[in-house]
């Protein structure tokens, strides 16, 4: 499924390519022991896989293999139908978010908290399927957005982004489209390093998680 072409050429840039594997690479580097002492806790606290592999959608529809830190339970795809009823955006949404999920371990409740879980995507920057900004890649296919939702098709995910800064998993699929928009029309390496700069402080706020 198609999306029209960002006004911007900062998001499909090799520049941004280039300086987002970078500093994912240095990241990686320097986050070492800790990605370490969250791989030993995983596996030592609940069984299962230390990593949780996703198929989600990325540039243009594309899906791709998204590693994150297992946060719930091994089985936990196979309970998701058992607690839909539970789901923040509505029973019927294609979005789907529980506050305090029964299915998250305890080391994953706190990884979840500081979005630790998601340190892994930098494995997939290195790889070109997301950049260090851009819109959060969803889990459901393109065929399922809404047709004002397919405008965040048009540059790759990102592992932070607006949404990240502005309410996190608090805020419904549509509200998340609005902050993709305003992103890509107003995408560039400076504004890359404004939300770069914020995302730690909401993290380390906590709110928002879920």
């Amino acid at each position: 499924m198609e999306a029209a072409e960002p006004k911007s050429s900062w998001g499909l840039s090799l520049r941004n390519r280039i300086w987002s594997a970078t500093v994912a690479s240095l990241l990686l580097l320097l986050l070492s022991p800790l990605l370490i002492f969250i791989a030993i806790s995983i596996k030592y606290t609940s069984y299962g896989p230390v990593f949780f592999i996703q198929e989600r959608t990325g540039y243009k529809g594309r899906r791709f293999k998204m590693i994150k830190f297992r946060s719930m339970v091994e089985n936990a795809e196979d309970l998701k139908k058992h607690f839909y009823h539970l789901n923040k955006h509505g029973k019927h949404s294609v979005d789907f978010k529980i506050d305090k999920d029964p299915r998250r371990t305890f080391i994953g409740e706190w990884l979840r908290r500081f979005s630790l879980d998601e340190l892994p995507n930098l494995f997939n920057v290195i790889k070109g399927d997301m950049r260090l900004v851009g819109p959060r890649p969803t889990s459901f296919s393109a065929h399922d957005y809404p047709d004002q939702g397919l405008v965040r098709l048009a540059v790759y995910p990102g592992i932070t982004g607006l949404w990240q800064i502005g309410g996190r998993s608090q805020l419904n699929f549509d509200e998340r489209v609005k902050l993709d928009l305003q992103y890509i029309e107003n995408q560039g390496f400076w504004f890359d390093l404004k939300i770069l700069f914020l995302t730690p402080i909401r993290v380390l706020e906590g709110k928002g998680a879920s």
